[in-house]
């Protein structure tokens, strides 16, 4: 699969590279929007990722590239908060523009310190502060080992299981003249996943999530004292948040491919005491949201989840200028009660179906 979207994406006029690091994973990195668009493990070709079908096909990928719409090719990509300043141009909430300096052009890549690293430089304008940012964006990707390959009692659980994994290491700074009102972005790493899976998220205590947009059916989410589950098995848009304070900083999503299941994990740092800026549109002032999701199920865009999570803004000692933010992502694919044993090791918990 990663081999035949390559082969499109350069029919259609886009350039990629694989980075595969020493235990075989595979990352399929678009450098037009800094993405990682598919990732897969040691001697299997199929992506854990959402991908947009329209890549399928050298034609449908030509008229997305062209389009005057987003070019949400799918993946793993790097955004930046709050939404309010950075997505809505005219401050009045009524147009939403993807900023084509950050999610639409190319960047930079280079291989480095046994990894790739993505770079870009950029001005954006924020809306409420009405000003111009000076940025530079860099992202490097590099290893990160099976976290459970040290484990003796999971031996037997991981023989059958394939694993791909990823560090990623993303840089934000304010250069050139940037105005006060600039301080304050953040960093905001989102992954697309297809549809019809699970979501587990442990807490620190009962849960109480934030409805940023749509809604959610009550039987759909289930809130235990340490972790929310959501079952994203129905359609329509929708997104929910949850805060810094309880979040711990792991989140996983489980989904069927085929006829194996696959686990996605997030390992994020999470730093209560730094500025989390992103807000529900209704609700301007309610920042300290530091982990979200997001399901989306537009014509437009396409129909994927998204798992997300925020680094604090810039603005902290002693560099208020740079941000700097460390994650992994850690996949499994296998049969169900191997998929489930390694939810219970990473997550502390089981899937619900099992």
């Amino acid at each position: 699969m990663l081999d035949e979207l390559a082969r499109t994406l350069a029919e259609a006029g886009k350039t990629s590279d694989v980075l595969q690091t020493p235990d075989g994973s595979r990352l399929l990195v678009l450098p037009y929007g800094a993405r990682v668009l598919g990732l897969s493990a040691a001697e299997d070709d199929e992506s854990f990722y959402w991908f947009n079908p329209a890549l399928r096909d050298v034609r449908p990928a030509r008229a997305l590239f062209a389009s005057d719409g987003w070019h949400n090719t799918g993946g793993d990509r790097t955004w930046l908060a709050p939404e309010l300043d950075t997505f809505y141009p005219d401050a009045t909430l009524d147009r939403y523009v993807q900023p084509r300096a950050l999610d639409m052009s190319d960047y930079a890549v280079e291989r480095t310190g046994g990894g790739m690293a993505l770079s870009n430089r950029m001005t954006l304008h924020l809306a409420r502060p009405d000003c111009d940012a000076d940025l530079r964006l860099v992202k490097w990707l590099g290893p990160a080992p099976n976290p459970l390959r040290l484990e003796r009692e999971m031996a037997g659980v991981l023989a059958g299981v394939r694993y791909a994994g990823y560090t990623q290491r993303t840089r934000l700074e304010l250069v050139g003249g940037s105005a006060a009102g600039a301080i304050g972005l953040g960093i905001w790493n989102l992954i697309q996943l297809p549809p019809g899976g699970e979501l587990l998220v442990p807490t620190y205590r009962r849960a109480c999530p934030r409805h940023f947009f749509g809604h959610v059916p009550n039987e759909h989410l289930s809130i235990e004292d340490r972790l929310l589950r959501l079952a994203v098995d129905f359609p329509h848009s929708h997104k929910i948040g949850l805060r810094a304070a309880i979040v711990c900083g792991r989140a996983g999503y489980v989904f069927p491919q085929g006829a194996r299941w696959s686990l996605v994990i997030r390992n994020f740092f999470v730093n209560p005491s730094g500025q989390y800026v992103d807000v529900p549109k209704a609700e301007p002032a309610d920042v300290g949201y530091a982990f979200q999701v997001c399901r989306v199920d537009e014509q437009e865009f396409g129909s994927f989840f998204e798992l997300e999570y925020h680094a604090p803004a810039l603005g902290a000692p002693p560099d208020p200028c740079r941000s700097e933010d460390v994650s992994q992502v850690w996949a499994f694919r296998g049969d169900r009660e191997a998929i489930d044993a390694i939810c219970h090791a990473l997550l502390g918990a089981r899937t619900a179906s099992v």
